[in-house]
């Protein structure tokens, strides 16, 4: 290191934080929006608890207790910033529900952990009952594929 010269590790931090706020007044902007799709995403994901719970209740009362469906919590999409996003998984199955912040609702699956998501179906946030009648679809198919031996 030359006299004078800040260590690397405070050059770092100047880069990053700096990065940081262009980043962060980039992103502000889309702030009420991606807050309005966490509250969407947090009611299409208590639709999913009630539907979950009750197939839980079904499976064993009819003896089999052991096909249980995990959901979990609401947070940020893995692949879009803007998004918000949760799962229904059991083993290697998975499905996503992933709600944009511009507007739109996407369920992916299901499918296998590993394998190539899909299929897509997207809808607008004011097709509510279509996303729901599509959303129970998807659980339809998901606690299918992911209880068949």
């Amino acid at each position: 290191m030359q006299d004078g010269a800040p260590p690397p590790e405070a050059d770092l931090r100047t880069r990053l934080s700096a990065a940081g706020g262009l980043l962060g007044a980039r992103e502000a902007t889309h702030r009420a929006a991606l807050e309005d799709a966490q509250k969407r995403c947090e009611a299409l994901r208590a639709l999913v608890i009630d539907g979950i719970e009750t197939f839980h209740t079904a499976a064993a009362d009819a003896g089999a207790p052991h096909l249980r469906i995990e959901v979990t919590p609401v947070r940020l999409d893995d692949k879009h910033v803007r998004a918000i996003a949760f799962e229904v998984r059991r083993g290697r199955h998975a499905g996503v529900v992933t709600v944009k912040s511009r507007g739109e609702v996407t369920l992916v699956g299901p499918f296998r952990s590993g394998k190539t998501e899909g299929p897509c179906h997207t809808f607008p946030w004011d097709a509510r009952d279509e996303i729901e009648r599509s959303l129970g679809d998807f659980l339809l198919r998901f606690v299918e594929e992911a209880t068949t031996p």
